[in-house]
């Protein structure tokens, strides 16, 4: 059974920093993961993605040069270091995986979310 759980949300002042995990289980091969947020009264965004091998990064014009995602393949977790945080990121997030299966459809898997509120 695939199962992503978030941890490391929290209350930080604007300016601070948090750092998020996703731990996955439940299947074997690396995937592309996701960090999606979604604040108060808002539709879910993208914030960041990373490549099977870590490689690869993407993030939202909104968090460039402030978030970072990583991941440890061996720890099956990736993880996403939030800096110079600001009110408006104030949201819940979620991490996000999409896996093929052997009939080559989609299946889509989301964490139940932790929540980050940027408040002073």
């Amino acid at each position: 059974q695939v199962q992503l759980v978030e941890s490391g949300g929290g209350l930080v002042q604007p300016g601070g920093s948090l750092r998020l995990a996703c731990a996955a289980s439940g299947f074997t091969d690396s995937y592309v993961m996701r960090w999606y947020r979604q604040p108060p009264g808002k539709e879910r965004e993208l914030v960041a993605g990373i490549t099977s091998a870590g490689g690869g990064t993407n993030y939202a014009d909104s968090v460039k040069g402030r978030f970072t995602i990583s991941r440890d393949n061996g720890k099956r977790t990736i993880y996403l270091q939030m800096n110079s945080l600001k009110p408006e990121d104030t949201a819940v997030y979620y991490c996000n995986t999409v896996l093929v299966d052997s009939t080559f459809r989609r299946h889509n898997y989301w964490g139940p979310g932790t929540q980050v509120t940027v408040s002073s």
